[in-house]
């Protein structure tokens, strides 16, 4: 029986529909090159998903619609679909209840070589990709946190394999909340979350100047947050790209509605020119592709 993980909406249908589109570009380009392909889920869900598709009134022409509970495919699900195969799928969660249902998937697939691995994914990407010979071997790694979870530590441990293309959901509404408008107002606890995030206690000086001039006590104003939503953006891909050796313009998401609560970003460790040419193709026929798509929610 599967376990429901109810979650997303619109932009979740064409974030995995760009998902699939990359692996199945990238195992296609490079299988025959590589004798190994991976494909790296840091925070797989259950490999399925649960929607609610709302009801439909009728019309002259169509029968009215009640409201319905679909499964529908999840990352890891997608991944083993995916045509040429990986040859090595590895599934990351720390939900047990979730682990157990990606414990069921791989079971259904016993010729295929897939891990599931419970824990916490910024220590378990650091172990696990120490264990991997990286000559002969390319990845592709997701990272879809449910939140801020990603510490910069684990993307430096990802760059420095210059064999993994990253795929990263960043929930950038969680960035704008945290790095408040007013300086001030922002606590111990943002402060630390932030700089773990980023890697760099930097971004005060970087994103936050004074406010005004000098009042009559010579004590300028506030410290305020210059950067609007895009600027945290361009400051994350500035971050990013401070690692890796390719960083694509992200994807926002949803598409359609600002601010913003997500930026999709393309992260390239391989610094050969051979490899970020190929990655370019892909990426941008992929990110392109996805800004011009309108999903059919239902």
């Amino acid at each position: 029986m599967a376990v429901d993980h109810e979650f997303g909406g619109q932009h979740t249908e064409l974030k995995l529909s760009i998902v699939e589109s990359c692996l199945k570009a990238f195992s296609t380009a490079l299988i025959r090159h590589f004798p190994t392909l991976i494909y790296i889920d840091a925070f797989a869900g259950t490999g399925s998903r649960t929607v609610r598709v709302a009801a439909r009134g009728g019309d002259l022409l169509d029968e009215p619609i009640a409201e319905s509970v679909e499964q529908r495919r999840g990352s890891a699900q997608i991944a083993i679909d995916v045509v040429p195969q990986f040859s090595r799928l590895m599934f990351i969660e720390q939900n047990p209840k979730y682990c157990a249902a990606l414990c069921a998937l791989a079971e259904a697939h016993p010729m295929r070589n897939i891990s599931v691995i419970e824990g916490d994914a910024n220590a378990i990407i650091k172990t696990e990709l120490g264990k991997i010979n990286w000559r002969g071997t390319r990845a592709v790694l997701f990272l879809d946190p449910y939140g801020m979870e990603v510490e910069w530590s684990t993307l430096e441990t990802i760059a420095r394999t210059k064999a993994i293309d990253v795929w990263f959901l960043f929930l950038l509404s969680g960035l704008y909340r945290q790095a408040t408008r007013d300086r001030a107002s922002m606590d111990t606890d943002k402060q630390a979350a932030i700089t773990k995030m980023l890697g760099t206690d930097a971004w005060e000086k970087e994103l936050y100047s004074k406010l005004g001039g000098t009042d009559l006590f010579g004590d300028q104003g506030p410290l305020q947050r210059q950067a609007d939503v895009s600027g945290l953006e361009m400051y994350v891909k500035d971050r990013l790209a401070s690692i890796f050796p390719k960083v694509f313009d992200p994807l926002p998401l949803p598409i359609e509605r600002r601010p913003q609560r997500y930026s999709l970003f393309c992260a390239i460790s391989n610094e050969d020119p051979r490899a970020i040419g190929l990655a370019t193709r892909i990426a941008n026929h992929i990110l392109k592709a996805g800004i011009s798509s309108k999903v059919d929610p239902r």
